[in-house]
């Protein structure tokens, strides 16, 4: 299977876990991104990331190349308070 396939197998079981008041303010919050215009100025895929170091889930500095290092990667950048 597909990392895509399995990527969207993974978000629509996801949805069913998150209560419906929290995945309306999500939906909401991902359509005023998308009426922004932001997503023309991000990169798309096949793009090159840039080099960058920041801060992973635990709060321990960590760099793209260093994750390179081990094999390709998924980026996966979150915002909110939801």
């Amino acid at each position: 299977m597909s990392l895509n396939k399995r990527l969207d197998r993974w978000k629509a079981a996801s949805r069913k876990l998150i209560p419906p008041d929290k995945l309306e303010i999500m939906d909401r919050a991902q359509d005023e991104l998308s009426q922004s215009g932001i997503y023309d100025s991000c990169l798309q895929e096949g793009n090159l990331a840039p080099k960058f170091e920041l801060p992973n889930a635990t709060g321990h500095t960590v760099s793209l190349e260093s994750l390179l290092l081990k094999g390709p990667l998924v980026l996966s950048f979150y915002r909110g308070g939801w």
